[in-house]
């Protein structure tokens, strides 16, 4: 099974994901690392939560 960066949605494998990794430190994801599909996005004061049309919901 292929994983995908939650950041910029390409194969977590291909390229160099440093600049993701560095972004993901202050952003929530806007992909879905199963599927790769742009998630609907909600930041509040106290997190964020990130809903996948396919996998669900996820929050931090």
């Amino acid at each position: 099974m292929t994983s995908y960066c939650d950041h910029c949605g390409r194969p977590a494998g291909e390229g160099d994901h440093a600049a993701c990794l560095a972004a993901r430190a202050m952003e929530p994801p806007r992909h879905c690392a199963r599927c790769a599909r742009r998630m609907v996005v909600q930041v509040t004061p106290l997190g964020w939560s990130a809903r996948c049309v396919e996998h669900g919901t996820m929050s931090g």
